[in-house]
């Protein structure tokens, strides 16, 4: 008969979940620093960033693998329709709050010329693989960080401390690909840093308050995701360059920063309607 075993330290997982994260991801950190940020080498350098993506994952794995001798506990259930919305929905109206805000101020106009190029029947499937793609290189990150870290980090410390640790570890492992490569905005690299960290902070908050209320990894994946796309990529299209726009917008811009602690506020206001984590996560 087999013996039911004890969950092992969360502290202990969380650590080696760490260590190998941060091991495999540097394979790919290492492999984007030896290569020139030339426009001949973008697929290689595309294709290092999503491996480097794919370290928590793969550190999340080989932990419940190491620890618990199984797959389970990542919330990989889809959950209630609702979540699943929320995480679709959310980032795009964050986004459309963001640049709409620069169309109407004029801080960065609207570019119609180009708007009425990319909405046509054609852009479609164009729109479905861009938005295919960026969903799993986010599920790469979400599935270590929302699937594992935080349910992992609940069954020891309440909500404030387990958004905070797990946001900051996620910020932290930020900084390599910021220094080394291009994932940094177009002015100083600490401007870039200074507007980060509160935003990747506030929104880490806000993950895992999705991910405890939903039970599923899925919302963080489609909150990350749509917003990789629409603010990297569909809204600055549909954007007129400007200086002032380039240090209000998208992911290194002050907007964003403000936007996402604000929010965080609000989702840290409402942690008591959490669900209790079970012992050994969700």
């Amino acid at each position: 008969m087999e013996l039911p075993h004890s969950p092992a330290n969360p502290r202990i997982t969380v650590i080696t979940f760490v260590i190998l994260t941060f091991a495999f991801s540097s394979i790919f950190w290492y492999l984007t620093s030896q290569t020139p940020q030339v426009k001949d080498n973008a697929t290689m350098l595309m294709v290092y960033t999503v491996g480097a993506m794919w370290g928590p994952t793969f550190g999340a794995l080989c932990t419940r693998l190491i620890f618990q001798r199984n797959l389970k506990g990542f919330g990989l259930g889809l959950g209630k329709p609702l979540w699943l919305a929320v995480g679709i929905l959310l980032p795009i109206t964050a986004g459309l709050c963001m640049f709409g805000t620069a169309w109407i101020t004029g801080i960065a106009p609207f570019n119609a010329d180009k708007a009425a190029v990319i909405f046509t029947l054609t852009f479609i499937p164009a729109f479905l693989y861009a938005i295919a793609f960026n969903l799993f290189a986010a599920a790469g990150e979400e599935v270590g960080w929302r699937g594992f870290l935080v349910p992992e980090l609940g069954r020891c410390m309440g909500f404030t401390e387990l958004a905070l640790i797990s946001a900051a570890i996620w910020m932290v492992w930020h900084f390599p690909i910021m220094f080394l490569g291009t994932y940094h905005g177009t002015g100083s690299i600490w401007y870039s840093l200074a507007v980060f960290v509160p935003s990747v902070m506030g929104a880490g908050l806000i993950l895992a308050w999705l991910r405890i209320a939903s039970g599923s990894v899925w919302v963080a994946i489609l909150f990350h995701g749509f917003w990789n796309y629409f603010v990297q990529v569909f809204y600055p299209a549909l954007t007129v360059t400007t200086e002032p726009g380039q240090m209000m917008l998208g992911e290194f811009g002050w907007f964003v920063a403000f936007f996402y602690l604000a929010l965080a506020l609000v989702f840290w206001y409402f942690r008591d309607r959490l669900p209790k984590l079970p012992a050994e996560g969700i």
